[in-house]
């Protein structure tokens, strides 16, 4: 029998129902036993669970219902019927469904009848089709929190790597120009808070990774690391921040290197998502820092080419599924010590 993450259940969102979201939350939960999940239910179209997947399905009508059902089947809160879904097949229907299950999960995490959320995978561009205006659904989940979506910020995590992009969804020719001192410092102080509080992490050691290839070697290719980052860095060391860097970026992701730092910030989205997928591909969850309520997701997209055909790997969805039961813990822990 799973133990409890605390006292309210994960909501867990469906993603895109022609995509793999519902096999492997259906599959998570195959596993809560071997695994030790916590109390979670599914937010999406119950009819697309059982097109996907096999196993026992109990519909709910709040999320009080889902730790007695938890045991014997997969609590579903149904939101919107997709009649006409096929898997592999994304429609406008199915976004309109992710959406729904989106907003309605959110609302759960938001109010407290659900501990956290856990985001299954969308099609952004079957969103774009119905009209969604976000880059994803971290801006999206920010925004209903109340939050800037500045402020909101994207780490992935694997067993024994933690990196945040200080910027995210931009062409590579942008990314001078976004990066200045008040988004640096920014992240670097939100990646510390977010350590300290969902992970229980009380001094956090970061590490900041060159923007130019060999750290700009002294000025010689390029200057951001002296112009931009060491000002920043040596002002947050004065604060007692734990940093080092600016560093290499070719060389800080061995394992050796991993283990002098809890977070790695780097300068863009690939410099910070490659050597994590390259290490942990079926295991690493995006969680999302800075947020008043628990999110995390999968790191892996709908993957229609193989929905449906029961190809779907669940690893990232179980381990999203259990580092939002630890955030939960951590983060009520931190509450209690800082009142």
């Amino acid at each position: 029998m799973s133990g409890p993450a605390s006292k309210a259940p994960l909501a867990v969102s469906s993603g895109d129902p022609a995509g793999i979201g519902p096999e492997i939350i259906g599959k998570a939960w195959e596993s809560h036993i071997r695994n030790n999940l916590p109390v979670f239910f599914a937010v999406g179209d119950a009819n697309s669970f059982a097109r996907h997947w096999g196993g026992p399905i109990d519909r709910i009508d709040n999320p009080d219902q889902a730790g007695r059902r938890f045991r014997y089947a997969l609590p579903v809160f149904h939101v919107h019927e997709c009649a006409s879904i096929v898997p592999g097949s994304p429609d406008a229907d199915g976004a309109h469904c992710a959406l729904q299950a989106l907003e309605i999960a959110t609302g759960f995490a938001r109010s407290g009848t659900a501990s956290g959320l856990v985001t299954g995978p969308v099609s952004k561009a079957q969103l774009y089709g119905i009209g969604f205006t976000y880059p994803g659904q971290t801006e999206f989940v920010a925004e209903r929190c109340g939050i800037e979506r500045g402020n909101a910020i994207m780490m992935l995590a694997g067993p024994d790597l933690r990196v945040v992009p200080m910027t995210t969804h931009i062409p590579l020719n942008e990314v001078r120009n976004k990066l200045d001192c008040r988004l640096v410092k920014q992240r670097i102080i939100a990646t510390a808070k977010g350590l300290q509080r969902d992970f229980a992490i009380e001094k956090p050691r970061l590490a900041i990774a060159g923007y130019n290839p060999h750290a700009g070697e002294n000025g010689n290719i390029g200057r951001e690391e002296i112009d931009l980052f060491g000002p920043i860095i040596s002002e947050l060391r004065a604060e007692g921040y734990d940093i080092i860097g600016p560093l290499p970026a070719d060389t800080m992701f061995h394992k050796e290197a991993r283990m002098q730092y809890d977070a790695a910030l780097c300068a863009y989205h690939d410099q910070a998502l490659i050597p994590l997928k390259t290490l942990y591909f079926h295991e690493a969850v995006n969680t999302t820092l800075g947020l008043p309520i628990i999110r995390t997701s999968p790191d892996h997209g709908t993957a229609f080419a193989i929905a449906g055909q029961n190809k779907a790997r669940p690893d990232s969805m179980i381990a999203a599924i259990k580092m939002a039961a630890e955030s939960a813990r951590n983060r009520e822990s931190f509450a209690a010590l800082t009142e």
